[in-house]
């Protein structure tokens, strides 16, 4: 008989305080954990999950001005400039029940809004206008006394013109 076994069973003694090696694959359960510890450590997996699908939330006017921050305790925080907070609040009964329709459950109960710098847009540039089109819009209203009107809708054609031509793609209509 060896000398570390007991007398009356048939197992060493302090074999349970060593480690044992498992063999074969581990469920995917006891690895997720450790994986995304140190992901999840900033953001809690409700508020990565709001930040993923946030445009079709809010929907993309909002969204481009608000951040969800945290979901803690049933409050949602959200981030937004000072203007936006306004209509928040306004909107925080429908806001409330479409992210509790996302996230399956009433997780959040109550919004809280935190002032963030708001973020800049670059000015919008206007496209130039190509001679073609600036030709096709006077000789639309080429029938029409000088004045405000025609002024006006030339101004209406090329805008009209530059427009359905960078939309599609192709040269501007010449022909009205």
């Amino acid at each position: 008989m060896p000398t570390g076994r007991s007398t009356d069973d048939d197992t060493y003694r302090d074999m349970t305080k060593v480690s044992r090696h498992v063999h074969g694959p581990r469920p995917i359960a006891a690895v997720v954990p450790g994986a995304t510890r140190n992901a999840f450590r900033r953001t809690a997996p409700g508020v990565a999950q709001l930040m993923e699908a946030w445009d079709g939330i809010v929907g993309p006017l909002l969204a481009a001005s608000t951040t969800p921050r945290r979901l803690a305790q049933g409050t949602l925080t959200i981030g937004c400039s000072g203007p936006v907070a306004m209509e928040l609040q306004h909107l925080s009964t429908e806001l409330l029940s479409r992210v509790n329709q996302y996230l399956g459950s009433q997780a959040a109960r109550r919004l809280r809004l935190v002032q963030i710098a708001a973020a800049r847009t670059p000015p919008r540039t206007r496209p130039r206008v190509a001679p073609a089109v600036e030709m096709a819009a006077a000789a639309a209203v080429a029938d029409l006394p000088d004045g405000p009107l025609r002024a006006a809708l030339t101004s209406l054609g090329r805008a009209v013109l530059t427009e359905s031509a960078s939309r599609l793609g192709k040269q501007p209509r010449t022909s009205c």
